[in-house]
C-alpha cells in the first residue's frame, strides 16, 4: 500500500511560481507517477506524467513549457515545478501513483492518490 501526501499549495499572483511535493510512504522507485488537478466544477484533468526513472515526462499541453515534472526515488518524493502561473492554473492539485513501468494520462490508470493540495492564482 502507497501513501501520498501532497505540499507546497497556496495562493500566488499571476506570472508566479510554486513548487509542488509529493511525499510517498514508500518504495515507489518502480512506479510511473502524475499530477492531476480539478477546478470547481470541472473534472479531475492530467497535468503532468513521469516514468519509473525519470526518463521520459509527460504535459498536457496547458502547462507544457511552464511546468516540470521530476523525481527523487532516493527521497521517494515527486514535485511539480510550476512557472508563470495562469488564474486558469487554479485548482485543488493532486499526486498520483501507478505500479507499472509504463506511464498513462488517464485517471483510471493510477491506484494510489493524495488528499491534494489548493493552488490559487489571484489576476
Amino acid at each position: 500500500q502507497v501513501q501520498l501526501v501532497e505540499s507546497g499549495g497556496g495562493l500566488v499572483q499571476a506570472g508566479g511560481s510554486l513548487r509542488l511535493a509529493c511525499a510517498a510512504s514508500g518504495p515507489v522507485f518502480n512506479y510511473g507517477m502524475g499530477w492531476f488537478r480539478q477546478a470547481p466544477g470541472k473534472e479531475r484533468e492530467f497535468v503532468a506524467a513521469i516514468n519509473w526513472s525519470g526518463g521520459s515526462t509527460y504535459y498536457a499541453d496547458s502547462v507544457k513549457g511552464r511546468f516540470t515534472i521530476s523525481r527523487d526515488n532516493a527521497k521517494t518524493s515527486v514535485y511539480l515545478q510550476m512557472n508563470s502561473l495562469k488564474p486558469e492554473d487554479t485548482a485543488v492539485y493532486y499526486c498520483a501513483a501507478r505500479r507499472s513501468i509504463v506511464v498513462v494520462i488517464t485517471t483510471r490508470g493510477y491506484s494510489y492518490w493524495g488528499q491534494g493540495t489548493q493552488v490559487t492564482v489571484s489576476s
